[in-house]
């Protein structure tokens, strides 16, 4: 190896390690996660448009790329590569967090209380909470493995069915107010970060990313509801 690599090669693992690259990495994996709730968001939202589209929708998804990709190859490329996103996310946020909590002098706990506090307890029940439920979401409408009526196909009827029973539609609630609770952290942190946490723009950052949390939970809530009020059937 030439002095010339050896003194490159070390400079990405050097970057993981430091502060700033596990601040980079769970920024670049948030991002990536939050585009996948947005655009998974609008897919189901489909929902309402009736069985023959959604499940013209859900059939789509096993087909992108062909002819030339098997079927169901991006698809799986896509759970894979968020899945790596989610492990990655999580390991950033841990680290990011220790090394918050080593640095603050312990005078300052009283001073950071709140915001420490909130974020802490964001990434331990929430990461929980969330994590426990996308393994029931995958067994219930990927494989039907939990699904009371699970028909290989039919997406419609598979939503449907969960979603009639409450306590999944219960547990879908609160999974989803606990997301809804992460995007709002997640933008507001991203503000923070590029330092728009001064007036005017302290106001407005807060009103931002509680209005783009708002609407995604929202909208993803409004589906059990509209099964358990008997609006899709």
């Amino acid at each position: 190896m030439t002095p010339l690599v050896a003194a490159h090669a070390p400079a990405t693992p050097r970057l993981v390690r430091s502060l700033i690259g596990k601040k980079v990495i769970m920024a670049v994996t948030g991002v990536i996660l939050l585009l996948f709730v947005i655009a998974h968001l609008l897919g189901n939202l489909k929902v309402f448009q009736g069985a023959e589209h959604f499940n013209a929708y859900a059939a789509g998804l096993r087909t992108l790329g062909a002819p030339f990709f098997p079927r169901g190859l991006l698809l799986w490329v896509a759970r894979i590569v968020l899945v790596g996103a989610v492990c990655a996310h999580i390991w950033a946020a841990i680290a990011v967090t220790r090394a918050s909590w080593s640095a603050r002098p312990v005078g300052y706990h009283g001073l950071e209380a709140v915001e420490t506090t909130y974020a802490a307890r964001t990434m331990r029940w929430g990461g929980v909470i969330i994590a426990v439920y996308l393994i029931y979401h995958l067994l219930d409408f990927t494989f039907g493995r939990v699904n009371p009526s699970f028909v290989p196909g039919d997406v419609y009827h598979n939503v449907i069915a969960s979603f009639r029973v409450w306590p999944v539609s219960a547990a879908y609630v609160v999974a989803m107010v606990v997301v809804g609770l992460h995007v709002y952290h997640g933008l507001w942190s991203a503000f923070q970060t590029l330092g728009l946490n001064r007036p005017p723009t302290f106001r407005w950052r807060r009103g931002v990313a509680g209005t783009v949390a708002g609407l995604i939970a929202v909208g993803y809530i409004s589906i059990p509801v509209a099964v358990l009020a008997g609006i899709l059937r």
